[in-house]
């Protein structure tokens, strides 16, 4: 991830920091008026839902970095010798196909994948140089460079730092001074386009940006790249505005020290209040699928373990639902939400579809 990633990521953990130290000091709020989250099981009992372990067959760690399916993921996970480190695709049942490999000692050498149809797309960095990369995940053999002039890329840990749209691949990279490059190839390789805009900004469903990646408080400014038009979202006092192309999110503390999420669209419409606690927001991207808010609630084990209660709200009736008690590594691209439960010595990585909710 970037400077600038890491620096939005530590303006709201600090502030989730905070509303969970609050917590543990003097004990949870009243919960009377909050929803109380309803089992998965009960809630979605037809959503397609997977796990799989942490090691592959040959001993090595399997990191996951996209779900194309409950069952199905590409990531990463060093040679049986340890001499390099692969990208592979991960099936349900078990079966692996290599896409690429590099020597081992560069350091989280794949980032950014994401797909479109059976076309998966990545950066490669290598000895500090990035490259933008293809291949029909079909085929290992079609793998292949598509550009190396990216120039500067920015990773905000969201499902749009790369995207697919109208027959090109798209992507921010920092420019001069304060100042965003966008930038875009078509998906078969070829130049590579770039505008510019002041403001550190980063991408949103296309064609949508939204600028103040790197700001305390967070987005002020939703744009449309097509059209240019622009509108000017959802703050308030000492809260964290973050947008997705429909809904904007608002963390903030209340007067008792514990966190208020609230979410409205980015004209300010339909706001409302979607929890109050010790909670956070365990993913970067806001209402993923324009639909789902992804949680993460501390409990009293969490000290002891690391894992929090893993809560998903879902707007179209506001019901809380509890995915996981004990969940780390919270992550989701693309559809897909995924989590450990366990031990750092053997733990499982479980999914779930929410496009099949």
């Amino acid at each position: 991830m970037s400077g600038r990633g890491r620096f939005a990521r530590m303006v709201v953990g600090l502030g989730v920091a905070l509303a969970a130290g609050a917590a543990l000091l003097f004990g949870s709020p009243a919960q009377s008026g909050e929803p109380q989250p309803l089992p998965l099981a009960a809630a979605w009992p037809n959503a397609a839902r997977g796990n799989i372990p942490s090691k592959l067959p040959d001993g090595s760690e399997f990191s996951p970095a996209l779900f194309l399916d409950a069952r199905t993921a590409i990531g990463t996970a060093q040679s049986a010798d340890s001499a390099t480190l692969r990208l592979v695709i991960r099936d349900g049942d078990g079966k692996l196909l290599e896409l690429r490999n590099v020597p081992a000692e560069h350091r989280a050498p794949f980032a950014a994948l994401t797909s479109s149809g059976n076309e998966l797309f990545w950066v490669e960095s290598i000895s500090g140089k990035q490259q933008l990369w293809s291949a029909d995940r079909r085929d290992p053999r079609t793998a292949r460079m598509l550009t190396a002039d990216v120039g500067a890329m920015q990773f905000y840990d969201s499902e749009h730092d790369l995207i697919v749209a109208d027959g090109r691949v798209r992507w921010v990279s920092s420019g001069v001074g304060d100042e965003t490059e966008f930038r875009s190839v078509a998906v078969t390789g070829g130049a590579v386009t770039v505008t510019r805009e002041k403001g550190t900004w980063g991408l949103a469903a296309w064609p949508f940006a939204v600028d103040g990646q790197t700001s305390a408080r967070g987005a002020t400014t939703l744009r449309n790249l097509s059209t240019g038009v622009t509108v000017a979202v959802p703050s308030a006092d000492r809260s964290v505005t973050a947008c997705s192309a429909v809904w904007c999110q608002l963390v903030s503390i209340n007067q008792d020290g514990y966190s208020r999420i609230e979410l409205s669209h980015p004209d300010g419409s339909a706001r409302r209040k979607v929890i109050e606690g010790n909670v956070a927001t365990a993913i970067t991207d806001v209402a993923v699928l324009d639909r789902f808010e992804v949680l993460a609630k501390t409990t009293a084990q969490s000290d002891l373990t690391g894992n929090q209660q893993l809560l998903v709200h879902d707007l179209s009736n506001r019901q809380l639902i509890l995915v996981s008690p004990d969940a780390g590594n919270i992550s989701y691209r693309a559809g897909v939400l995924w989590w450990s439960t366990g031990d750092q010595s053997s733990f499982v990585r479980n999914s779930l579809d929410l496009r099949t909710v």
